[in-house]
């Protein structure tokens, strides 16, 4: 049985940064507490190496969509099956709504008791505020990719 996880956040940059630094995937260790490293293959696939309660994991996914400002969607080519896509929503010219979906597929029992006991959602939320502290303290982003990759 796959989960549902929505959580969205505000924060106070304009839509343009906001999306520009989540494009900076190997960044995303600065600011998501279990992940080690995210590797930019090419334009389209990502390797990720997470690290739970001293569980290791790798794996690589494909970004299927990425409109600048606006969305970045992506599934799991190989190791655990996750899929999702975050939005960008420009409420005035200096703050932003940041919106994440993401379905996955739980394996192994710590994975089903942490997502029965809503610490997925927990620790989703905490990836969120990261990003928000981040992007705010920096105030600027890292880099930017202002590609467009279509659904296909």
């Amino acid at each position: 049985m796959s989960t549902h996880v929505e959580q969205s956040i505000t924060v106070d940059v304009p839509v343009e940064t906001a999306y520009n630094q989540w494009t900076q995937f190997e960044d995303f260790p600065l600011f998501m507490e279990d992940v080690e490293t995210v590797e930019q293959i090419d334009d389209s696939t990502l390797h990720w190496k997470t690290r739970i309660r001293g569980v290791e994991r790798e794996w690589n996914a494909e970004i299927t969509e990425q409109t600048p400002n606006q969305r970045v969607a992506w599934h799991s080519e190989d190791g655990p099956d996750h899929a999702g896509v975050v939005t960008f929503h420009k409420l005035d010219d200096a703050t932003t709504k940041v919106m994440l979906q993401m379905e996955f597929e739980p394996s192994g029992f710590a994975e089903k008791y942490a997502d029965a006991v809503g610490l997925v959602e927990k620790r989703t939320m905490n990836d969120l505020e990261g990003f928000k502290k981040f992007i705010e303290t920096r105030g600027q982003e890292t880099g930017a990719w202002r590609g467009n990759i279509d659904a296909s």
